[in-house]
């Protein structure tokens, strides 16, 4: 059939259905007019707007991996768009229609079973056992956690109230945005790194290693402030130090225990259906604990995810197949859940608000950079590399946003608290790739040498 036949059939094809639609929309009118129901019930409700959030945050991925930058910045810009700080500050009627409090509401179960298989698989990832050179990466975590941590915990200290949850002891607060602070997101970063071709190099693989532990070591902290935080909510009752307990005799437990019974799983299992049943089922079964014992579920995700076993090419094979529906369907959900909770008009006209966010801002990239970066150079690395290294920490990504919504759940931060450090981790992770490829032309090297710095095979994480 010719190209031209195959036209007209289209064109024909396309008018009998316009035809069709024309034809049936009174009958469809007439339907609902007799029945006195809304076209548009809950389910449809629903469905409409995970369809939106599915084709706008893809959209935005595609725009974003045009103009170089991590796919996951523009799904994470997507649900800013849906929110009320565009949508629904410049056509608030659909913003009102498309997310009622039925649809946020099973929006954020969604989005929290996408945080769960999510966080498992951040837990699945984090490799320890391959790092070399531990001493350069010890240096680059140490100074890139300490001193931004410092900024935040002043930065909370020195406005009081204003950024502090209703819940949350001034100290609990000024943790934990300096924890925010702190994150460097591990799979944008080795995405990252893969699109800049420094994969392979040693500032790569010293920049993964270093952010696979300060992963491991802000998941740790998160779970002792929210178990901290649930302490002093029970404290009166004497209740207080049993979820703490609980807690340490669960880590215990996976490490004796259910460690080495999903390592004899999987070799009974292999890569078949049964095992990505059992790890997923494990990983919520984990979740239930820690949100049982009042921490959130991701923590118990993550230690799940942690327990799993390495260098085994089932497990691998079943972190693929979860992964593409985890990023595809699920996390731009989690997105879209945290666009609607962020509202750039609590900035509003007053100038404080504004020159919090630039304080905050200009804080999180100083620290981080100069404390990586700093630490690294200190350590005998040269000083163009040093710096990439930093420049690389920095980019705080979908972790940083897990980190705030667990927090602002929690009360650890206030909704102002949330919107700025939710600004901050987009226009952190957008900057990253800029200033890493700057500094590559301005040195007119392509990293490092492939070989003598080494510190983690490159097989270490995966986006």
């Amino acid at each position: 059939m010719s190209s031209l036949s195959r036209r007209v059939r289209t064109a024909i094809g396309v008018g009998a259905g316009l035809a069709v639609i024309g034809c049936a929309a009174p009958l469809w009118a007439g339907l609902w007019a007799t029945t006195g129901a809304h076209p548009v019930d809950a389910l449809t409700h629903f469905l409409i707007a995970v369809a939106l959030i599915l084709v706008v945050c893809q959209g935005l991925a595609a725009l974003a991996r045009r103009l170089g930058q991590p796919p996951v910045l523009g799904e994470m810009v997507g649900g800013l768009v849906l929110g009320p700080s565009l949508l629904g500050a410049v056509w608030p009627q659909a913003g009102t229609f498309l997310f009622p409090p039925a649809v946020i509401d099973g929006l954020d179960k969604a989005a929290q079973l996408g945080l769960v298989v999510f966080v498992f698989l951040l837990g699945c990832e984090l490799r320890t056992d391959r790092i070399e050179r531990k001493g350069m990466v010890a240096a680059t975590v140490a100074g890139g956690m300490i001193l931004p941590w410092l900024a935040g915990a002043a930065i909370v200290f020195a406005t009081g109230d204003l950024l502090a949850g209703a819940k949350a002891a001034p100290l609990e607060a000024m943790l934990f945005v300096g924890l925010a602070m702190a994150v460097t997101a591990l799979p944008v970063l080795a995405r990252i790194l893969s699109d800049l071709g420094l994969d392979k190099t040693g500032v790569g693989a010293l920049s993964i290693s270093a952010a696979a532990i300060g992963d491991g070591v802000a998941w740790l902290t998160l779970a002792f402030l929210l178990a901290g935080q649930s302490a002093g909510e029970q404290v009166a009752g004497g209740q207080g130090w049993r979820v703490l307990l609980l807690a340490a005799a669960l880590v215990m437990v996976t490490a004796l225990c259910v460690r080495p019974a999903l390592a004899a799983l999987v070799r009974r299992l292999g890569s078949s259906q049964s095992l990505a049943v059992v790890l997923i089922a494990g990983a919520i079964g984990y979740a239930v604990l820690t949100q049982s014992l009042q921490l959130h579920p991701v923590v118990g995700a993550f230690l799940f995810g942690v327990a799993v076993p390495r260098d085994s090419l089932a497990v691998e094979r079943v972190g693929r197949r979860l992964e593409g529906f985890t990023l595809t369907i699920l996390l731009p959900l989690f997105f879209a859940g945290v666009g609607l909770k962020v509202s750039a008009g609590l900035l509003g006209a007053d100038p404080v608000g504004w020159l919090v966010l630039a304080v905050v801002l200009v804080a999180a990239v100083v620290t981080k950079v100069a404390g990586a970066g700093g630490a690294v150079r200190l350590a005998g690395m040269p000083s163009a590399q040093a710096w990439r290294v930093g420049f690389l920490m920095n980019c705080r990504g979908v972790t940083e946003l897990v980190v705030l919504t667990i927090g602002y759940q929690a009360h650890l931060i206030n909704q102002l608290a949330y919107t700025l450090l939710v600004l901050v981790a987009v226009i952190t992770t957008a900057a990253t790739g800029p200033l890493v490829r700057w500094s590559l032309r301005r040195t007119h090297d392509d990293g490092v040498t492939r070989a003598p710095l080494t510190v983690m095979h490159a097989d270490t994480a995966r986006t």
